[in-house]
């Protein structure tokens, strides 16, 4: 395992990461790390190395796109001095542009600020980090063709260019998914195909740990 005993992991995005941690930063065993995926990685983590676990941070925060991480990098990514860093963004970039209201369709996020504003980002934490870690944006739609789908695939696609650019591990959350749903209904990973449940949570974890321990 590359992630070393006692460093620190920062995993930041939006509701899939969130998922009901602590505040102001989610920390340490329990329900301060949500109930999602970080908390399965943590509790993971803890059984290889139980003397000197890693420590996880979740600054996940519902809703949030590329923007919104821009918006409190400072505070939510640097201040905590991570060792390494996963970030998964990109849903409700995506997301925004299908919304039936138009206020929140205002905030779709195109690809090319996307691109822009999460380059510039990685850009100013990379050289202080052991590790980064990112995680594609996915939707669990078997159907390549469906509009979301399409699109977000578009959007993983730039998450593999960047980390590609910044020398990161990459986890294709949709690829496993892809694989994990099979020909079964996507509820049985995600009701709404965006939030999973708790066998989706697991599968995020896995290929977390994965990416890691193999990239």
């Amino acid at each position: 395992m590359k992630l070393l005993p006692d460093s620190r992991l920062v995993m930041i995005g939006d509701s899939v990461t969130d998922c009901g941690r602590a505040r102001p930063v989610g920390e340490g065993p329990g329900p301060a790390l949500g109930h999602g995926y970080v908390a399965e990685v943590d509790a993971r983590l803890r059984l290889l190395q139980p003397e000197r676990p890693v420590r996880v941070f979740n600054t996940g925060v519902g809703g949030d796109t590329v923007r919104d991480l821009a918006a409190r990098w400072d505070t939510d990514v640097l201040a905590l001095r991570p060792d390494w860093l996963s970030v998964m963004i990109g849903i409700n970039d995506v997301w925004r542009f299908f919304d039936s209201d138009p206020v929140k369709q205002a905030q779709a996020v195109p690809p090319s600020e996307y691109r822009g504003t999460y380059d510039a980002l990685l850009g100013r934490v990379r050289p202080r980090l052991q590790g980064l870690v990112l995680m594609t944006p996915y939707y669990v739609e078997p159907r390549r063709t469906e509009p979301m789908r399409a699109r977000m695939d578009l959007f993983g696609g730039i998450v593999r260019e960047l980390a590609t650019r910044h020398g990161a591990i990459l986890v294709d959350t949709q690829a496993a998914f892809d694989q994990g749903l099979g020909p079964a209904d996507p509820a049985t990973l995600a009701p709404d195909r965006v939030h999973p449940n708790a066998a989706g949570h697991a599968l995020l974890a896995q290929a977390f740990l994965a990416a890691v321990d193999g990239g």
